[in-house]
């Protein structure tokens, strides 16, 4: 039976036309604040190197003094978790459960899937299988696509036919096409399975909803051998069980060495940002593969129909539910996905660039946090402040900074004319620029050590000339962030200013023939 529940629901806009009157004019407004931010900072950037260069110069090297220092400071949190990860993965969580009584928890485990093939699909479930818990207290749910067609119903058939008694509650699901209110994507589906879970597994079996872990995967997450074991520690010795989610570190591994240079760079970047966030978690949403109780997500209505980055939008959903006090525990323990590859070298840059933009439209939680914020007037104040803070100077620097150092800050000399170009700053600004840029690149250094240390084992015929590429390829980095962090972080930022809404792209999952 449901739980009895003191919170309400919040509101799951998708956009501000969703709205009307006054609401709907402040969230537009939001909508354009952080593409305003971003550039009014790269105009302004532009414009005074142009009309002041010296002030311009002047501005550029304290940023890049600014950047020296944030990648110092970055670099430490990046550390710090790659040893706690380590420690993580070496614990024996058995152990640490063993005083524990853990045997009434269940996890529900969504896997929603589109064309991927059966292979991609099997070598998920089969690490699940794998992992040292009684997979009895494990329900799968293996979520459909009607719009599929056929070709995902016989997938799902498959599965079913070779593993469904291997679990304790095995469901296939198929979510409808076209429904009213919701946009074809990942979080329709995952809300339309979780319900039907309810109702056919946990309901049918009188299971408590409290005594449910909910994880939310990607079709191609590949789970650690004590995922579930190291989930139930942590839910288990929560203070707050129910008013957190659980966030693992997601490493873009599975195809490390079959995937390109620039793809495993981009790939472990995003892998060490969650790093970082882990860190600090006062800063951390979910992302991707996450798990959250069951009694929570009931509450809250489970995940948005009408959105693309549902994966961060369920926090912030019960971040809103529960007037602030809700918040992202770090678990310090990874699970495995694929990094993009394609079929040739264009198509997986191409891919590349449209996962990294619709990861940045990521960016339409910012209104939604910020417009459900004034609307709630139980969240404290220095929550408030603080929380839009992080949020905006989060994608203003995702933005802008990549850009300010690596390409506007050569507009003094360009822009600055005769005048400029014979003063003394002049002479300095590309030394110093130089100067401060490859003491923040010695940083690479640590990120090719960690990148490393979580490669999966090589397979035949990669030698240690294929290493050395491993190694090698950090030297990108500068590329990668401007190309496939900035650029793509400012179209999503403009299309939201401009009204011109992203829709959800699935990445496709592609396996070279071994």
């Amino acid at each position: 039976m449901p739980p009895t529940t003191h919170t309400h629901k919040p509101p799951h806009i998708g956009r501000a036309s969703e709205l009307y009157g006054s609401d709907r004019v402040l969230y537009r407004l939001l909508e354009i604040l952080p593409g305003f931010l971003a550039w009014t900072t790269i105009l302004g950037a532009i414009f005074l190197s142009y009309f002041n260069p010296i002030y311009a110069a002047i501005f550029i090297i304290i940023f890049d003094f600014y950047w020296l220092l944030k990648t110092v400071y970055l670099s430490i949190y990046l550390r710090h978790n790659w040893r706690r990860m380590k420690h993580n993965m070496k614990l024996d969580w058995s152990t640490m459960l063993a005083n524990t009584k853990y045997e009434h928890v269940i996890h529900l485990v969504i896997m929603p899937f589109y064309k991927e093939s059966f292979e991609v699909v099997e070598k998920s479930l089969l690490a699940i299988l794998d992992t040292k818990y009684d997979m009895k207290k494990v329900a799968f749910v293996l979520a459909a696509e009607e719009r599929v067609g056929e070709e995902a119903q016989e997938t799902a058939r498959i599965i079913e036919k070779k593993y469904a008694s291997r679990f304790g509650y095995f469901l296939i699901t198929t979510h409808p096409k076209d429904l009213p209110g919701e946009m074809a994507g990942k979080g329709s589906n995952i809300a339309y399975s979780a319900e039907q879970a309810r109702i056919k597994i946990l309901d049918a079996n009188k299971i408590n909803y409290e005594h449910v872990l909910v994880s939310a995967f990607d079709t191609d997450t590949v789970v650690y051998p004590q995922y579930f074991l190291c989930i139930t520690w942590h839910f288990l010795t929560a203070e707050k069980p129910f008013r957190v989610s659980y966030q693992p570190v997601p490493l873009y591994n599975n195809n490390m060495w079959e995937a390109p240079a620039l793809s495993r760079v981009v790939a472990a970047s995003g892998t060490f940002w969650q790093m970082i966030q882990q860190e600090r978690p006062e800063k951390l949403a979910t992302f991707s593969s996450h798990a959250v109780s069951f009694k929570a997500l009931y509450e809250i209505g489970y995940w948005q129909k009408n959105m693309v980055s549902e994966d961060s939008r369920i926090f912030w959903n019960a971040f809103i539910a529960y007037d602030g006090n809700y918040s992202v525990m770090p678990i310090s323990y990874p699970v495995s996905m694929d990094a993009n590859l394609a079929p040739t070298f264009w198509q997986t840059i191409k891919n590349i660039y449209k996962q990294q933009r619709r990861w940045g439209w990521g960016v339409e939680n910012l209104p939604y946090i910020i417009f459900c914020m004034i609307k709630n007037p139980r969240i404290k104040l220095q929550k408030k402040i603080s929380v839009a803070f992080i949020q905006l100077e989060g994608y203003w620097s995702l933005a802008t900074n990549p850009l300010l150092i690596f390409l506007l800050g050569w507009l003094p000399l360009i822009l600055g004319g005769g005048r400029f170009n014979t003063t003394i700053l002049s002479y300095n600004l590309p030394v110093v620029t130089r100067n401060l840029m490859i003491l923040a690149m010695m940083g690479l250094v640590m990120s090719a050590i960690i990148s490393m240390s979580f490669l999966p084992p090589a397979p035949k015929g990669h030698g240690h000339l294929k290493k050395s590429f491993h190694i090698l390829q950090w030297v990108f980095i500068p590329l990668t962030i401007t190309i496939f962090g900035s650029i793509p972080g400012l179209e999503a930022q403009t299309r939201l200013m401009l009204g011109k809404y992203m829709g959800f792209w699935v990445t496709p999952k592609f396996q070279k023939e071994k």
